[in-house]
């Protein structure tokens, strides 16, 4: 007599392992976000203008001073602006995962066999695109302007930026699971944000700074990114400050993926509706 476990095909198709749901469901929450993000057109358009209208009308403020550095003052403020564009933008995305938290709608998903950090990473992958597709209609612009970069400079730039715009999304998604409302939420990002803005010399150069501020401006990790972005728009590639700014950026990003995982994995304290 033939056992019933005898009737399994040995041909049939093994299941996912973890990495294969990961990706998958990755792909799946990625997919979810981004065709939410696309049917917002107001949020989307707006959100496009605003960093296009940052560098048009405050580049040119900057042609006629002299900022202490080689090349352009395009080579200096472009960088700058590209990389505030990440810092600003992935702090804050955040809110809408709070929002969603606070309606229910994360609590449900975590329910389903969707992995946890596939809900954390398909949304900052949505969000790092978003924050590169504005940083390339960054550089178009700039390039109209008068930015002269060399195109592999320009890719090696857009990467660093990519990679901090992705650390700092999956941080605001972490953070956003353990803030009640969205105007804690904000009040942090403000108060962190700025003082990291102006210590990373995103839109002057931190040569011109006096020496204790200069010194205090070491202790920022975007300090190191946007000197090094600076660096490869004016064509240097193999300096101690790329790879600086690289190394920095890479260990930043690792620490806050770490944090991120660990902050969204976890059930109850932020958790759930906000208390009216």
């Amino acid at each position: 007599m033939t056992s019933r476990t005898e009737t399994t095909s040995p041909t049939a198709a093994a299941p996912l392992g973890p990495r294969g749901h990961l990706w998958a469901d990755t792909r799946l929450i990625f997919g979810r976000c981004l065709r939410a993000t696309l049917r917002s057109k107001t949020n989307l358009f707006f959100g496009m203008l605003q960093p296009l209208l940052f560098l048009a009308l405050f580049g040119p403020l900057l042609t006629r001073l002299d900022l202490g550095v080689e090349g352009s003052s395009w080579q200096t403020f472009v960088p700058g602006v590209l990389v505030q564009l990440a810092l600003l933008g992935g702090s804050y995305v955040g809110l809408g995962l709070l929002m969603e938290r606070n309606a229910g709608v994360v609590d449900r998903m975590r329910v389903t066999p969707v992995s946890p950090s596939a809900l954390l990473l398909g949304r900052a992958l949505r969000d790092v695109v978003q924050l590169l597709t504005q940083a390339v209609l960054l550089v178009l612009l700039g390039l109209a302007l008068g930015l002269r970069a060399p195109l592999w400079g320009v890719v090696a730039g857009l990467l660093l930026v990519a990679l901090l715009a992705g650390a700092l999304a999956v941080l605001s998604h972490g953070l956003a699971m353990r803030i009640r409302t969205p105007p804690e939420f904000a009040a942090i990002a403000n108060t962190a944000v700025m003082p990291l803005m102006l210590l990373s010399g995103l839109l002057l150069p931190m040569s011109l700074a006096p020496g204790w501020l200069e010194g205090l401006s070491r202790a920022v990790p975007f300090r190191y990114t946007v000197d090094a972005v600076r660096e490869v728009f004016h064509g240097e590639l193999t300096t101690g400050t790329v790879a600086a700014g690289a190394a920095v950026t890479a260990a930043f990003a690792a620490l806050c993926l770490a944090g991120a995982v660990r902050l969204f994995g976890r059930t109850g304290g932020g958790g759930g509706r906000a208390r009216s």
